[in-house]
C-alpha cells in the first residue's frame, strides 16, 4: 500500500495493548495505578478502532506491509469490513470487562477477586484476538493464536483453585492439539503452494489438484472448528469455561469461539471458496444447534448452561457461512457481533447474581428479583435477545439467516431453518427456566434461601440487609464488609454492555449494510487479493 492513510495505523491495535501489557507487568505491585493505565490504553485502543473502521466503512480492502517488505514475502496486515467492525466489538467487550473486573478487584473480599497478573495477561490476550484478526497470511494468524492462547492459560487458571487447576488441564490439551494441527496444515500448505500469505494461497490453490485442496481444507477446517467450539470438537468448552472467574469466563465466551469463526470465515470464502464442504458445513451446524441446546436444557447450573447455549449458538453461524450466499454470509456476520456481545453481558449479569446469591446453581437461588430489581432486569433483556424475541438483535440475525436458508431451498438448508426455529424456542425455554427460579419465584422455595429476604424483625419490618450479611458464613457474600454487595463499577460495565446489546437493534439498519457490503467484498475476493498483491493478480 502506497502513501499514508488513517488505516496504516492498524498494527497499534495490536501494539498498544503489548505495550499496556509490558507497563501493567512494572506496576504489578501498584494495582490502582495498573488498572487505571490498562483501562486507558484499552480506551485508547477502541477509540482508534472506531477511526478505522470509520476510514473503512465505504472502502475496499488495504493493506499494511510491515517493516517495509512487501507481500507475499513480508508479513502483511489487511483491514477491510470484516476485520475492522470485528476489531471495534471486540475491544467494546473488553473495556467493559475489565472495568467489571476492576471494580470486583477494587471490591475485594472473595477467591474471584483478579490477582495483580490478570492485567497483563488480559491485555497480552485483547492483542493476540486483534492480531488475528487483521493477520494477512497463515503464520502470523498462527502467531495470533498462539498469544491469546497463552494469555489464556493464565486467566482461566487464576486463583489456583482444584477446579480452575483440572478445567485448565483440558483446556491446555486440547488448545495445544489444535495448534498442532493448525501448524501442520500450515507445513502442508506451504509445501503445495510455496506461500503462507492469504491472497497468495488464494491465487495458487486452485491449480493443485481436487485431492490435495480436499486435504489441505479438510485440515485447516478441523484446527479452526476446534477453536471456533463446532460440534463434534466442542465437548471441551462446558468443562472449561464456567470454572474461571466471571469476568475471565465473559471474554472467553464472548471472543475467543468467535477468532475460530472469524478464521472459517476467511477459509471458506477466500481459500476455497464455492460449494465443496457446504453440505458438510450444514450437517456439522446442525448437530451443533442441536446437541448444544440439548445439552442447556439439562442443566441446573447458570454458567453451564450458557456455557452449552454457546456452543449451540455457534451453529447459526456455520449455517449462514454455509450457504455461500451474500444474504447468508451478511447475516452471519450482523449475528456474530449480536452474540460477542450478548453472550458477554449474560456472563457478566451470572457473575453479578454469583456475588449477590453466593452460588450459580439454579435450584439454591429465588426472589431475586425482590432483592435486586436492577439485576432482574439487567438479565432479562440480553436473555429475551438471546432467545430471538422481537425487534432485538437476536431475532434480526435469526430472521436474516432464516431468510438465507429459504432462498437456498435444499433439503438440507430447509431442515437447518426449522431446526433454527426450533432452537430459538428452546433457547428462550432454558433462558426462562432461569428466570422463573432465580427471579421470579418465592425464595421460600429456594434450597438455598436468601435470609435477607426471609429474616423480619418483632415488628414485622425485614430485617437490615448489612446485619445479615455480616453475620453470613464467611464467602457465602463477595461484599460482607457492606450493604454495597454490587460494586457500581460492576453494575455499570454490565448496564453499559446490555445497552450496547440494545443499540444492535438501533442501528439495525447501517449495521446490515455494512454486513452485506462485508460479504459481497468477502465473496468476491478481488479487493482482498489485489489489496495485497497488487492490481491483476487475482486474475
Amino acid at each position: 500500500m502506497t502513501g499514508f492513510s488513517i488505516v496504516s495505523l492498524a498494527p497499534l491495535a495490536v501494539v498498544l495493548p503489548f505495550l499496556g501489557a509490558a507497563l501493567a507487568f512494572l506496576l504489578i505491585r501498584r494495582r490502582r495505578a495498573q488498572a487505571l493505565m490498562s483501562n486507558g490504553i484499552l480506551a485508547a485502543t477502541l477509540v482508534l478502532e472506531c477511526v478505522i473502521l470509520a476510514n473503512t466503512w465505504n472502502q475496499g480492502p488495504r493493506s499494511i506491509d510491515l517493516g517495509g517488505w512487501p507481500a507475499p514475502h513480508g508479513i502483511v496486515m489487511v483491514v477491510d469490513q470484516f476485520s475492522a467492525l470485528m476489531l471495534v466489538v471486540s475491544s467494546v467487550v473488553s473495556l467493559a470487562v475489565l472495568v467489571y473486573a476492576t471494580a470486583q478487584g477494587a471490591a475485594g473480599g472473595e477467591e474471584e477477586e483478579p490477582i495483580s497478573v490478570f492485567h497483563p495477561a488480559f491485555l497480552i490476550l485483547v492483542a493476540g484476538v486483534s492480531n488475528a484478526f487483521l493477520a494477512g497470511d497463515l503464520f502470523n494468524l498462527y502467531v495470533g493464536f498462539e498469544i491469546l492462547l497463552t494469555a489464556s492459560y493464565v486467566l482461566i487458571t487464576l486463583g489456583g483453585t482444584s477446579p480452575r487447576i483440572r478445567a485448565g488441564v483440558t483446556y491446555v490439551v486440547v488448545s495445544v492439539i489444535s495448534s498442532m494441527l493448525f501448524l501442520i496444515a500450515i507445513a502442508l500448505v506451504y509445501a503445495a503452494t510455496g506461500t503462507v500469505n492469504l491472497a497468495d494461497i488464494a491465487v495458487k490453490v486452485s491449480h493443485l489438484d481436487p485431492g490435495t485442496q480436499t486435504l489441505l481444507h479438510l485440515m485447516l477446517l478441523v484446527a479452526f472448528g476446534i477453536k471456533a467450539a463446532v460440534f463434534p470438537l466442542s465437548f471441551w468448552l462446558p468443562d472449561s469455561y464456567p470454572t474461571a472467574p466471571a469476568p475471565v469466563t465473559a471474554v472467553f465466551a464472548g471472543l475467543l469461539t468467535k477468532v475460530g469463526v472469524y478464521a472459517i470465515v476467511r477459509l471458506e470464502t477466500l481459500l476455497f471458496p464455492g460449494d465443496e464442504l457446504n453440505a458438510l458445513l450444514m450437517v456439522v451446524a446442525l448437530f451443533t444447534l442441536v446437541v448444544g441446546i440439548l445439552g442447556a436444557l439439562a442443566q441446573t447450573d447458570i454458567k453451564r448452561l450458557l456455557s452449552f447455549t454457546l456452543v449451540s449458538h455457534i451453529g447459526y453461524m456455520i449455517f449462514g457461512l454455509a450457504l455461500s450466499s451474500r444474504v447468508g454470509l451478511g447475516a452471519t456476520v450482523y449475528y456474530v457481533v449480536h452474540h460477542i456481545v450478548v453472550q458477554t453481558a449474560l456472563f457478566l449479569v451470572t457473575g453479578l447474581i454469583e456475588r449477590r446469591g453466593g452460588t450459580t446453581a439454579i435450584d439454591r437461588l429465588g426472589g431475586m428479583a425482590r432483592i435486586a430489581p436492577v439485576l432482574a432486569v439487567l438479565y432479562f433483556i440480553p436473555a429475551m435477545n438471546l432467545g430471538g424475541i422481537p425487534p432485538f438483535s437476536g431475532f434480526l440475525g435469526k430472521l436474516g439467516l432464516l431468510q438465507a436458508g429459504v432462498q437456498d431451498g435444499s433439503p438440507l438448508a430447509l431442515t437447518l431453518v426449522v431446526a433454527s426455529v426450533a432452537v430459538s424456542l428452546l433457547t428462550l425455554l432454558a433462558l426462562a427456566r432461569v428466570w422463573n427460579r432465580v427471579f421470579w419465584r418465592s425464595p421460600k422455595d429456594a434450597e438455598y434461601p436468601d435470609p435477607v429476604l426471609l429474616a423480619t424483625r418483632a415488628d414485622g419490618r425485614s430485617v437490615r440487609t448489612s446485619a445479615i450479611v455480616m453475620d453470613a458464613p464467611k464467602g457465602r457474600w463477595a461484599g460482607a464488609e457492606s450493604t454495597r454487595l454490587l460494586p457500581a463499577g460492576m453494575v455499570g460495565a454490565t448496564v453499559g454492555i446490555v445497552a450496547v446489546g440494545v443499540a444492535l437493534t438501533v442501528v439495525a439498519g447501517p449495521l446490515f449494510a455494512l454486513a452485506d457490503s462485508a460479504a459481497s467484498s468477502m465473496l468476491e475476493r478481488t479487493p482482498y487479493i489485489e489489496s495485497v498483491l497488487g492490481p491483476g493478480s487475482a486474475r
